[in-house]
């Protein structure tokens, strides 16, 4: 399942579903939470419910998740209830405290998957990790692993509620250093719990400029992927982080290199030293590619 990038769309409203099935996304994701009015609640289900049986019956190339809200507001076991059912590939988790709550809601997801004659394990889970004070010092829990853990993420608007904070951003619009801190260490979890790290929005869908900026950056630290607010930045993220063929051409060499030299730790390649993390790396962006480093030398 690809994760490169995953859009936000408001769970009651068809238009802007309708709008982002063709935004080219690896997913999306109905979001029940923020996005909708405690009123809306209940007819966002229900629209969320048809939706996914007719994604049952499609073809597609995105999978469907669901943001539930949060277990704290009472809604969460509503919204499971309604919407656990075939053609539905995972949960976002909002507001999590740990591998606590993932834990519960894994529990919530068998007893339904039994109930709708769905596969154990089919619904996957993306955890939103940092929203609130304790969740930070709770993200090393995740390192036990989940079977339905699919990756972690990382928000930093509710964790700014949390902290009575005036600004996340500094004048030149970079994160100030709580919030650099929820980041980095969301980045380490995922890495510990050996899942992808998928950044948080960019809010100013319209900065193109800095919105690219800003996913080098994020693919260079080690982030896997990015959540989009908008179907305008769903092409961006995808070609930020896809590895160019430059990168690809170096892990083939790499691989071969190593292969053809089992015994050395390092190798040197156009005057520049690789060693076994290198070929880890290297085996990882080509097996997340489908490609196999021998087969077009």
């Amino acid at each position: 399942m690809r994760l490169t990038s995953l859009l936000f769309v408001p769970a009651d409203s068809g238009k802007k579903f309708d709008k982002a099935r063709g935004a080219g996304a690896d997913g999306l994701i109905l979001d029940l939470e923020d996005s909708v009015a405690p009123a809306s609640k209940a007819a966002a289900r229900a629209n969320l419910a048809e939706w996914i049986d007719g994604a049952a019956q499609a073809p597609r190339d995105w999978s469907f998740w669901i943001r539930i809200n949060a277990f704290d507001t009472g809604l969460a076991l509503d919204d499971l209830a309604a919407l656990v059912r075939p053609g539905l590939d995972g949960i976002v988790l909002p507001k999590a405290g740990g591998a606590a709550d993932l834990l519960r809601l894994g529990h919530c997801l068998d007893a339904l998957e039994v109930r709708a004659g769905m596969a154990l394990g089919t619904v996957r889970v993306i955890v939103l990790a940092t929203e609130t004070a304790p969740s930070l010092f709770n993200l090393g829990s995740y390192t036990v692993g989940h079977p339905r853990l699919a990756a972690l993420t990382w928000g930093a608007e509710d964790l700014s509620a949390a902290l009575g904070a005036t600004a996340n951003r500094d004048e030149n619009g970079d994160w100030t250093a709580p919030y650099q801190l929820a980041r980095n260490l969301c980045l380490m979890a995922a890495a510990a719990a050996g899942v992808p790290a998928i950044d948080t929005i960019h809010a100013d869908f319209r900065d193109e400029a800095g919105f690219a900026a800003a996913c080098r950056i994020s693919r260079r630290d080690g982030f896997a992927g990015r959540l989009a607010i908008h179907p305008m930045q769903v092409a961006a993220i995808n070609h930020a982080y896809a590895p160019t063929d430059a990168d690809l051409v170096l892990a083939r060499r790499i691989m071969a290199a190593f292969a053809a030299n089992p015994g050395l730790g390092t190798i040197g390649i156009d005057g520049k030293m690789y060693d076994i993390p290198h070929l880890k790396r290297a085996e990882r962006m080509l097996a997340k590619r489908g490609a196999q480093w021998d087969s077009d030398r």
